[in-house]
């Protein structure tokens, strides 16, 4: 395994490319100036110890010198061992609601912003909880597996918006029944999901999940988004709104937050119900949930010691330049005799 520090030294590489076009021009304007001066093969029998080899030898030198120096300054580093680290955590699954509703701007900047804002923000208090994620609408879309990189549980999380499933509605129980096939017996790890929803649901079963959801010793915790005021959903263009979501009577729709069908749903699992529009409560709330679950003891292999390289690069990159320096134009005399390269005609 290896990594790179510093990837934005690579566009130095285009330096390479760049040099040997130079060169190669060079040597086709020496060519057409000689031609203009007289005839090439009496020119190369005035300048018997000139080598056309050696020329391209020489650049080929400083490029890859320069090549070796620019790999320097990226910096790579190479993983010297595997270490298996014991952890202590649970997994928790995060459900996000990405259905048009969670658009609706009665909490700032929207509500599905929000929500994105508080997973964000929840995952930065975890220890060494593994995590995975999903988006639902009217149907459930697994984004992320379990997984305990973090980092990459945050690129994803920000990709996500009501495009990415396809179905369009609110089904709660579809985000529970995949996040039930998360859960595997033979892990003893605890599970925690937790839905962040307006908690609009067009299905009649989500409480149905919930119940299985814990016979398989999945604990659920709700957290609302939006308010009971409610607002529109705006349609945007380039970030202009250009109209409201209507309903099929093309009555502006003005949703609300359904507070009540998420407190049902958590208390099926004898979880509990946080509201999400202040990001303090949220983060206290699934902070002293967590703390009264019982960790589970896990083992996850990774790479570890890494190690710079960088100076072997250096070094050799500064080896080849140094060598360049020495190198002269013309024909080196041993090289000569046996007429390596067809310089010498017989």
């Amino acid at each position: 395994m290896y990594e790179l520090e510093e990837k934005g030294y690579f566009y130095l590489l285009l330096v390479i490319p760049a040099l040997t076009v130079l060169f190669l021009y060079i040597q086709y304007w020496k060519k057409k100036k000689q031609r203009e001066f007289g005839d090439l093969e009496l020119i190369k029998k005035l300048s018997p110890e000139k080598s056309t080899f050696k020329s391209v030898l020489k650049l080929t030198l400083v490029l890859l010198g320069l090549t070796f120096l620019i790999i320097g300054l990226v910096n790579p580093k190479i993983g010297t061992k595997l270490e298996t680290v014991k952890r202590e955590g649970i997994d928790i699954i995060f459900a996000v609601d990405v259905s048009k509703s969670m658009l609706a701007e009665d909490v700032a900047p929207n509500r599905l912003e929000k929500s994105k804002q508080l997973v964000s923000q929840i995952i930065n208090q975890l220890g060494s909880d593994r995590i995975g994620i999903i988006a639902y609408s009217g149907s459930a879309f697994p984004v992320l597996p379990i997984t305990s990189d973090y980092s990459v549980a945050k690129m994803f999380l920000q990709g996500m918006n009501p495009g990415i499933v396809s179905s369009q509605g609110t089904s709660i129980d579809e985000a529970i029944n995949l996040a039930s096939t998360f859960v595997d017996k033979k892990d003893k790890t605890n599970k925690l999901l937790i839905i962040i929803s307006d908690g609009e649901d067009h299905s009649d079963n989500a409480e149905d999940a919930a119940e299985e959801a814990k016979k398989l010793g999945l604990k659920i915790i709700t957290i609302g988004v939006g308010t009971e005021k409610g607002g529109t959903i705006p349609l945007k263009r380039n970030g202009v709104v250009e109209s409201f979501q209507r309903d099929q009577n093309n009555e502006v729709v003005i949703t609300k937050r359904s507070s009540e069908v998420l407190k049902t749903i958590a208390k099926s699992t004898k979880g509990g119900y946080v509201d999400g529009n202040s990001t303090k409560a949220v983060l206290d709330y699934i902070k002293n949930a967590l703390d009264n679950i019982e960790k589970t003891e896990f083992e996850s292999t990774q790479m570890a010691d890494f190690k710079s390289q960088f100076q072997w690069f250096l070094a050799f990159g500064f080896f080849v330049l140094f060598i360049d320096i020495f190198l002269l134009e013309k024909k080196t005399k041993w090289v000569r005799k046996m007429n390596l390269f067809n310089e010498e005609k017989r």
